[in-house]
Parts: C-alpha cells; sequence; structure tokens
C-alpha cells in the first residue's frame, strides 16, 4: 500500500483526484489518501442534490456542492474533517464496509477513542455517528472512502443540510439524518486535526505492518486531474443537473397574497411552471411561468431569466423577494 498526499482543499479537484487514482493508477498497487475540503456538501452519486441542501444557506456561506462517483447519502466536509480513501483490489463484487474500515477504527483504538463500526456503513462513538462511508467497485477495484469528524463546525453541518424535503418529490436516494460527534473531545492527547491526520496515517501502515510508503503523481496525472474538474466535477450540469427529475410544491403566505408555485424539474432544468395564489396581477400569471421554462434550476439563473421582469405586473404586491422564496424555500 501506498500513500498519495494531496494538500488541495479544494473540493472539486479532491474528488476528480480521488476518482483518477481509482480509476488510472497500477491496478496492481494499494492505495490510501487522507485529505480535507473546504465548506462543502457531497452528495451520493445517486441522489436529488436539491432535496439534501439547504439551497439559502449554502448560497450565503459560500458552501460548494459536488456530487461524488460512490452511492450513500449527503455528507458536510469542512477542514475541520478528514476524509480517508482506501483504492485497493477487489476481494469480490460485493459491497463489504467491514473489512475496509477495521483499519480506521484500529487506528483510532489507538488514539484512545471507542469506537464501532454501526449499521450498514457508519463509525459511531456513544452511538452518535462521525464517519459515515461509501464504495464503489469498478473492474476489480475498490474505493472505499468516508469522512472522520474531527473538529467540525456541527452548527454549520445542521443547518447546511436542514432540508425541507416535503417540498419535493423525487426518486433519488434520501439521506438519513443521525445523531453525530466530533473525535477531538475523545482523542487522549490534545492535536488537532493535522496532527490527527499524521498520526492516523502511521497507525494506517501500522495496522498492515508496513512502513508509510509514498506515491507521487507526475505531471500528467495532475493535468489529466484537472481536466476532469474542467469537464465534470467543476460543472453545473454534473452537480445539480444530474439529478434525477423531481416535482416541487413551494407555498407561502405574504401581505399581498399567498403564493404556490409548482414546477417539474428534469435534468436541473424547469419543464413544467404553474403559480397558484390569490394575488392581483395585470398580467395573465402565463406569461410569468413561461419566462422560467427551460431555465435552470438554480438561484442564480433564475434571476437572470428574471431581471427585467417587473414581478409585481404578474403578482400584485408579491414583491420579487418574495416570490422567489416560493421558488427556493
Amino acid at each position: 500500500m501506498k500513500f498519495i498526499e494531496n494538500n488541495s482543499t479544494d473540493p472539486h479537484f479532491n474528488l476528480a483526484f480521488e476518482e483518477y487514482v481509482f480509476r488510472n493508477l497500477d491496478v496492481n498497487e494499494d492505495f490510501v489518501l487522507l485529505w480535507r475540503n473546504g465548506p462543502s456538501i457531497i452528495v451520493g452519486k445517486n441522489q436529488n442534490t436539491i432535496e439534501e441542501i439547504n439551497m439559502e444557506f449554502v448560497n450565503g456561506n459560500n458552501i460548494n456542492v459536488v456530487r461524488r462517483v460512490t452511492g450513500g447519502g449527503a455528507v458536510y466536509h469542512d477542514l475541520g474533517n478528514l476524509n480517508f480513501s482506501f483504492i485497493t483490489k477487489a476481494q469480490s463484487n460485493l459491497i463489504d464496509f467491514k473489512t475496509y474500515n477495521i483499519p480506521i477504527v484500529k487506528a483510532l483504538e489507538k488514539l484512545g477513542v471507542d469506537c464501532e463500526l454501526s449499521g450498514r456503513n457508519d463509525i459511531v462513538i456513544d452511538g452518535k455517528k462521525f464517519s459515515g462511508i461509501a464504495q464503489s467497485i469498478v473492474k476489480g477495484r475498490v474505493l472505499n472512502h468516508g469522512t472522520l469528524l474531527f473538529d467540525t463546525k456541527l452548527d454549520v453541518l445542521s443547518k447546511a443540510l436542514n432540508v425541507k424535503r416535503d417540498k419535493i418529490e423525487s426518486k433519488g436516494v434520501k439521506s438519513v439524518s443521525s445523531r453525530v460527534t466530533n473525535i477531538k473531545p475523545y482523542v487522549k492527547d490534545d492535536i488537532d486535526v493535522m496532527q490527527f491526520k499524521d498520526v492516523l496515517l502511521k497507525n494506517i501502515f501500522e495496522y498492515f505492518n508496513q512502513p508509510v510508503e509514498t506515491y507521487e503523481l507526475s505531471d500528467e496525472d495532475r493535468n489529466n486531474i484537472q481536466r476532469m474538474v474542467d469537464e465534470r466535477y467543476g460543472t453545473w450540469e454534473w452537480n445539480f443537473g444530474s439529478s434525477p427529475e423531481f416535482n416541487y410544491k413551494g407555498y407561502n403566505r405574504f401581505e399581498g397574497g399567498c403564493v404556490e408555485v409548482r414546477l417539474h424539474v428534469s435534468n436541473g432544468i424547469i419543464e413544467n411552471c404553474k403559480i397558484y395564489g390569490d394575488f392581483f396581477g395585470k398580467k395573465d400569471v402565463k406569461e410569468l411561468e413561461g419566462k422560467l421554462l427551460g431555465v435552470k434550476y438554480d438561484m442564480n439563473e433564475i434571476n437572470k431569466a428574471l431581471e427585467d421582469v417587473s414581478i409585481d405586473e404578474y403578482l400584485g404586491r408579491i414583491k420579487k423577494e418574495e416570490f422567489m422564496q416560493c421558488l427556493f424555500s
């Protein structure tokens, strides 16, 4: 097994980095990665992104949203969270969380952390989750990766993933909410996340009875990773547009009346829009509905589409900001 250092904190680059190692490096070699992302939500391959995030909070706090290539639920990352990736030869074609995560549990035990594998794909302390794990198997290779909430801002995590799913109907895989905790309060030594990374790496290799050996990527490797960012991981189409089609219903009552919006979204694009309410407008609301057809279901894109539109002409005393609340609340 070899360790590949990655000091980037850009989630778009890091997820491309991980997939590139998984799919393109020496198939006869096993690799381990330990890496961090800046504030971001990482959604599962089969999830509806909009259904998993608090859009208003995410946009207001500059939190990145990136889709990964493995299944499972959405997770929050920041610089207090450490991610691990094991890329190895698959022992079978079956998803197997236990085998690949025992090294993490054993390494944490050496740090004085009494933890255990729980359910299908979590690691917990005192029944509280600090690690969510996902896997993918492709052509005899397995990618097993997960989070390690070491000193994450849990209040931000809860707000970023606080979603009103009753407004959305889709076939996307739903995340399961869990009680979560950080690792740091349970570690016997007073260390920060980077010291934690170093100790964890040493203990992982000790588990395999190996010295830490590193592998260096070439300039060509790094150029190929950047190409993956430019063509996929950094694009709206991958991170949002790849979501399953869904129906959205938003409703609110304002001083100027009540508004209900119903949307059908496919590949991230608004395909149908209906607006109802007891508002009084001068123009036919069907014209306003038409202005949203073919637009990406994205706050910035919808703002652009309505930039020169006088909302009051269609919705009376309803303000544009209030109408946007109905689209994304």
